[in-house]
C-alpha cells in the first residue's frame, strides 16, 4: 500500500529512525556536565574545582565539532545541542563563578557586570550560528566563549592557587568580566585554527614542542593556561592595531607619490 503522507512527515520519520549519532553528542553532554558542575561547586564555595570544571569543558566543546567531522556524524541536533551546552559551560557558569567569588560584594556593580558577560556569550553565540554559513572559517568575530570562560575560570583558578580571596581583587574580575563580555561582542578578529588538518602529516619538531607544551603545562597548570588564554584575549587587539598601523602606512605612502 501506498504511503500518502505528506513529504515533510515522512522526512521527519526518517530523521527519527535513523536516530542520534553518540560519539559527538557524548562529547557535547561532557561538556555539559563540565559547565553545570562548575556552578554547583562554586556555589559550594569550590572555587578552583569550578575553574577546572570550565577548562574540562572547553578541551570537550574543542573536540565535538572535530569528532563529528573526522567520523562525518554532523547533524543539525547537535549544532543546536552544542549551541545550547556552550550557553551553560561558557555563559551562565563563568558568570555565576565570578558572581560568587569575587562580585558578589560589590552590589549592583557586581551582578550587572556578571549580566553583560552572560548576555555577550548569548549574542556571541547567537551571531556565530547565523553567521557559520558566510564567515571566513579561519577567524572568529569576538572573543570565542569558550576563550572568554577560560580567561575568568584562569584568572579564579590563579588567585586561589597564590591563596588571595576574590573579595581582594573585586576590582580586578569586574574589568576581566566586562572586557571578556564586551570582546565577545565586538568585530575583534581572532585566529580560529579551524584550517589545521590533523590527519596530515608533521614535521618531528612539531610534536616535539607539543610534548614541551605539556610539560609547561603539567609544570604549573593554572600559570600557564591563564597566560595562554590571556596571550590570546589579547591577541586579537594586536592583530586590530597592526591592521590599522598597515592601512596608515599604505595610505600615507600613496599620498607622498
Amino acid at each position: 500500500m501506498a504511503d500518502n503522507r505528506p513529504l515533510k512527515s515522512l522526512t521527519s520519520d526518517r530523521m527519527q529512525r535513523r536516530g542520534i549519532y553518540l560519539l559527538p553528542n557524548l562529547f557535547t553532554t561532557g561538556a555539559l556536565f563540565a559547565g553545570f558542575y562548575a556552578i554547583v561547586q562554586a556555589m559550594n564555595g569550590a572555587y578552583e574545582l569550578s575553574a577546572v570544571a570550565i577548562f574540562i569543558a572547553m578541551v570537550l566543546d574543542g573536540l565535538d565539532g572535530r569528532v563529528a567531522r573526522l567520523t562525518h556524524t554532523q547533524s543539525a541536533f547537535g549544532a543546536e545541542y552544542d549551541s545550547l551546552s556552550d550557553m551553560v559551560s561558557f555563559g551562565v557558569a563563568p558568570a555565576l563563578v565570578a558572581y560568587v567569588w569575587a562580585l558578589k560584594g560589590m552590589g549592583k556593580l557586581g551582578w550587572i557586570a556578571a549580566f553583560i558577560y552572560c548576555v555577550g556569550a548569548a549574542l556571541r553565540l547567537a551571531r556565530f550560528n547565523t553567521q557559520s554559513e558566510v564567515a571566513d572559517k579561519s577567524y572568529f568575530q569576538g572573543l570565542p566563549s569558550p576563550a572568554a570562560a577560560a580567561l575568568i575560570a584562569g584568572l579564579v583558578w590563579v588567585m586561589n592557587e597564590y591563596g588571595i580571596q576574590g573579595a581582594d581583587v573585586r576590582w580586578l574580575t569586574f574589568a576581566v568580566t566586562l572586557f571578556a563580555g564586551l570582546t565577545m561582542v565586538s568585530n575583534i578578529r581572532y585566529y580560529s585554527g579551524k584550517e589545521i588538518n590533523l590527519r596530515r602529516s608533521v614535521p618531528f619538531v612539531v610534536i616535539f614542542l607539543i610534548a614541551m607544551a605539556f610539560v609547561l603545562v603539567a609544570y604549573s597548570p593554572p600559570d600557564v593556561l591563564f597566560a595562554i588564554v590571556g596571550l590570546y584575549a589579547l591577541s586579537g587587539y594586536a592583530m586590530w592595531v597592526w591592521r590599522w598601523l598597515r592601512r596608515r602606512r599604505t595610505r600615507i605612502s600613496g599620498l607622498n607619490k
